[in-house]
């Protein structure tokens, strides 16, 4: 079997569209659209995936380029990747205590050890995927601990939150800030932050 015969098989092509193509004149791609692909996937990148075609329109306009936004749309399907589907870690049950938002997104606090924050993410490894649980301090934003798990528990919130408060010894009314993941909502991290006399907050459902 001729080789370009296997390869439109294994791409499950015809060989006509294959010696259409090859007919096709090459497109000349100038300096000026490579400088607008690049320029795509740099502010894409530096938002961390977040950036949308309106937004992405936006900045590229101010930046000099001449274009509309259904070419923006068109071309982030061509050059930008788009984020990998994700596993949900902040599922709750029904039957477990959700917290007001003290922060309400004024993540600014004034000094060390006033407002915490806590989440759950996972990470692949050499041992397989972990889940990996961390505690920040919001007011210049170090991970003060973590902890890692093959499983996404209590013991695993438990463990940052105990590294936590035996490395920075914190006051009494120190703000807890998380998602309304189970492993937060559940009695038995309550009774923990009560045991501390720290204050539950919690984001708005489907909020970061």
């Amino acid at each position: 079997m001729y080789p370009i015969r296997l390869l439109c098989r294994v791409m499950q092509s015809s060989h006509s569209a294959y010696y259409a193509w090859c007919k096709r004149p090459a497109k000349i791609i100038t300096a000026e659209e490579l400088h607008l692909y690049r320029r795509m996937k740099e502010s894409f990148a530096d938002s961390c995936g977040s950036l949308g075609s309106r937004m992405l329109l936006k900045q590229l306009r101010k930046e000099g380029f001449s274009l509309g936004r259904y070419r923006v749309r068109r071309l982030m399907k061509l050059i930008v990747i788009q984020r990998r589907a994700y596993k949900v870690t902040t599922v709750r049950k029904h039957s477990h205590r959700v917290a007001d938002n003290l922060v309400n997104q004024h993540l600014t606090p004034t000094a060390q050890n006033q407002i915490w924050a806590g989440d759950i993410t996972y990470l692949r490894t050499h041992e397989g995927w972990l889940y990996l649980a961390i505690v920040m301090d919001l007011h210049s934003r170090p991970i003060i601990s973590w902890a890692m798990d093959k499983r996404m528990s209590f013991e695993l919130v438990e463990r940052a939150m105990t590294m936590a408060v035996r490395l920075r010894q914190p006051p009494r009314k120190l703000i807890f800030h998380s998602d309304r993941g189970s492993e937060y909502t559940c009695k038995r991290f309550h009774q923990l932050l009560k045991k501390q006399g720290f204050k539950a907050s919690m984001s708005g459902k489907g909020t970061c």
